[in-house]
């Protein structure tokens, strides 16, 4: 890759890291291809044509084939075209279309619809602001009602310690690209905007199926997202296992109005 930096950081991808885990086969072919051969919209693409990914209804081009002027997602509706620049975030970009279409297109066609009636403002205004954070920074729970519920309601010794055997049956999905591209160096503080969704979903595809019917203009107007932060999951990091890890309150805040 020309860009040194965005090379580096995509060498520095742990893809044994367990929020990787439903990523990591056409991630690891999408990251060694970009390296080789210079171009991460090109690695995208390459997987699709050979049949390794299903087909996400768009391809990957260079940021140049963006127009002047032109918003970034009306472009996307338009051409089923996504501009890729060649470094961690817009890789992980692509990495999120290959897994989630359907969602992705969903959140395309709603920010599209927005624009068209609206046009492009000096701010976002609330329904493009639910999708931009979902698509950014935003994360699928599925698990368990107690511990949904504790978790929305911050009570974080009650969802993380006493109610830690239900994480058996819990899975969290991480759907935003920002979000991934922050957990290369993972950090304590790291957290995802979380939507709730039923606890039977276990992998990526049944999670993209639910999300891009869920994530609906009424629901994201909502806001439905509560933060969880991502390293508090057991497993996701080995300082969880004590439970004075989650007696941080700079990450884990207490409930609104305690």
């Amino acid at each position: 890759m020309a860009d040194s930096a965005g090379a580096h950081a995509l060498a520095a991808i742990d893809w044994d890291a367990p929020w990787l885990a439903p990523l990591a086969r056409l991630g690891r072919a999408a990251a060694r291809d970009a390296l080789q051969q210079g171009s991460v919209a090109e690695a995208l693409n390459r997987l699709i044509v050979a049949g390794h990914a299903p087909d996400p209804g768009v391809r990957f081009v260079p940021q140049q084939a963006l127009p002047a002027g032109m918003a970034y997602e009306a472009f996307v509706f338009a051409q089923r075209r996504v501009p890729t620049r060649d470094h961690l975030h817009d890789f992980f970009n692509g990495l999120v279309w290959l897994h989630w279409p359907r969602t992705k297109r969903h959140l395309n066609a709603l920010q599209a619809h927005v624009i068209a009636q609206a046009g492009v403002g000096a701010t976002r205004g609330p329904l493009r602001d639910a999708i931009t954070l979902l698509d950014e920074n935003g994360a699928l729970l599925c698990a368990p009602p107690a511990l949904a519920g504790a978790l929305a309601g911050r009570h974080w010794r009650r969802a993380f310690v006493e109610l830690r055997p239900l994480w058996r049956n819990a899975r969290l999905h991480l759907f935003g690209h920002a979000l991934l591209e922050k957990l290369v160096y993972p950090r304590k503080p790291i957290t995802a905007h979380v939507f709730q969704g039923p606890t039977a979903i276990k992998d990526v595809a049944e999670a993209d199926i639910w999300l891009a019917a869920g994530a609906s203009a009424e629901a994201l107007g909502a806001k439905p997202f509560n933060p969880v932060p991502v390293l508090g999951v057991p497993g996701w990091n080995a300082g969880n296992e004590a439970p004075c890890f989650y007696d941080d309150p700079l990450v884990f805040r207490p409930p609104r109005g305690a």
